[in-house]
């Protein structure tokens, strides 16, 4: 598969270990999109980024005068503006569910990712969340079966906010047996050697597989 690459003055500001960033970068990888990522330390954020988000957050782009935050506000907004390879359903109905889907990953599992990425909080408050993720996604392992994609028989957004979710796996400490959910497995190996996906890594995320 290539990506084709489109000529655009973008600036991206990107935090290299941050899986809503990188679903964003998914996107821009998908898109063919040229854009400047700047790398972001949390710790220490640039004063430029606060002079154009009030909240001072990442992920943020500049697309020449607009500026906008949040990932999935970010992501809708490339779908649109680059509509090549599409997204997102054409039919409302369909791009409803996708939407849903996108909510029911951030509610169930992004926020579980988050604490357990910043390792931070009481031990058993941190072991609570990864089994309950771990557990979640073993449930939902075998609809992997049914379709290629998450639920979905085309690459979308939904695929782009939950494979930087798989990717941190062992980064989370959360290993699933491979024998119960060979069709998950099949569907992280489909996307992770997509060359959107392989394009998308930043050598901190990289790390997490090595």
């Amino acid at each position: 598969m290539s990506v084709v690459t489109k000529k655009t003055s973008m600036i991206f500001f990107s935090n290299a270990r941050d899986q809503y960033s990188h679903r964003v970068r998914m996107v821009l990888a998908e898109k063919g999109v040229t854009v400047d990522i700047i790398d972001v330390d949390p710790s220490n954020m640039p004063e430029s980024l606060a002079e154009i988000n009030p909240y001072n957050t990442v992920p943020t782009l500049l697309d020449r005068e607009l500026v906008l935050y949040q990932s999935t506000v970010i992501m809708e907004y490339l779908d649109e503006r680059f509509p090549h390879p599409p997204l997102l359903p054409v039919y409302p109905v369909a791009r409803a569910q996708s939407r849903l889907l996108i909510h029911r990953i951030e509610k169930d599992w992004s926020g579980k990712v988050d604490l357990l990425m910043a390792g931070k909080g009481r031990e058993a408050a941190l072991t609570k969340a990864r089994k309950e993720l771990r557990e979640s996604l073993l449930s939902i392992a075998p609809i992997f079966a049914e379709k290629p994609y998450f639920m979905s028989s085309e690459f979308s957004l939904v695929d782009c906010c939950f494979a930087p979710i798989l990717w941190r796996l062992p980064e989370l400490d959360i290993k699933l047996p491979e024998r119960s959910t060979k069709a998950m497995h099949k569907y992280m190996q489909t996307i992770f050697e997509r060359d959107s996906f392989v394009a998308s890594l930043s050598e901190t995320e990289l790390d997490m597989r090595e």
